[in-house]
């Protein structure tokens, strides 16, 4: 897959990760998801969905202009 499609997937999903961290739609559930509240379950899938976006983020889509910058500081040390 091409860099600029797969730096718009992540961002896209970023986005998607954005508009779904509210669950408004299980305020009021009361059932349990494995021995926990289904919100709580929820938010333990969101937070590990989240981490797998940003660090897909961070190896696919970081510019690299800022790692030639940081290359050249550390050769004038």
């Amino acid at each position: 897959m091409k860099k600029p499609v797969r730096t718009l997937l992540l961002y896209a999903a970023l986005v998607a990760l954005y508009l779904l961290h509210n669950d408004l739609w299980l305020w009021n559930d009361a059932s349990l998801v494995f021995g926990l509240p289904a919100g709580l379950a929820y938010h333990i899938g969101f937070c590990i969905a989240t981490s797998i976006v940003l660090t897909l983020l961070v190896i696919h889509a970081w510019p690299e202009d800022l790692d030639r910058e940081a290359g050249d500081l550390e050769g004038r040390r």
